[in-house]
């Protein structure tokens, strides 16, 4: 199990990580002798530290390591291809160092599918318009030629991963239905563009 603030990985997308904390070392060892597969998922703010170290969001997704090389410094530069979503169920004893959980994926099983014939719930025309907005707004160059090309569930996938959102949204992203992704990364890229005023809270996901 791998928790890091930030890090969005979704079913079906590619997320390539720089691996250097010793624990995490002996995390990616240990995975690519049992079958290749490691858990990403974030730290809650709102739960409660424990024993392990901070308290976690209960919904992360599962990856298979499908690149990896060492660097001349002892790093490991690997990508995860994101294969499923999981619900923690409970935490295990630490093993060298990293964390690890019992995990269920019964409500998960939808994201084994390999494509959605499902139309997006929003027209891309909007979203790539809202998407543009949001670019300027935060200074970001974009590949215009290749986002254009994209099909649209890889195009959710990869934008909902790569947009710098806060924590709490990537999860809201991560915990939303395939089906409806596209809407919530459309609000999301909105709000983005044009923030709440001054002073108002809320959690965009629990």
């Amino acid at each position: 199990m791998f928790p890091l603030t930030g890090a969005l990985l979704l079913p079906h997308g590619r997320l390539p990580l720089n691996i250097f904390e010793p624990r995490y070392l002996a995390m990616v060892e240990d995975a690519l002798g049992a079958g290749r597969m490691l858990g990403m998922i974030q730290p809650d703010p709102v739960q409660p530290a424990g024993a392990n170290g901070p308290g976690l969001y209960r919904i992360g997704c599962l990856g298979r390591l499908s690149s990896f090389s060492e660097t001349e410094d002892g790093r490991l530069l690997i990508t995860l291809h994101g294969v499923i979503r999981f619900r923690v169920m409970e935490e295990l004893p630490l093993r060298r160092g990293y964390r690890r959980v019992r995990a269920d994926y019964v409500d998960f099983v939808g994201d084994l599918e390999t494509t959605h014939t499902a139309p997006m719930p929003v027209a891309r025309e909007a979203l790539l318009d809202a998407l543009r907005q949001y670019f300027d707004h935060h200074g970001i160059e974009a590949n215009w030629e290749a986002i254009s090309t994209m099909p649209d569930d890889p195009l959710v996938i990869t934008l909902g991963m790569v947009c710098p959102f806060a924590p709490e949204e990537k999860q809201a992203l991560l915990e939303a239905q395939a089906a409806d992704r596209a809407t919530v990364l459309l609000a999301l890229l909105q709000i983005g563009t044009h923030p709440p005023p001054p002073g108002s809270t809320g959690r965009a996901a629990s």
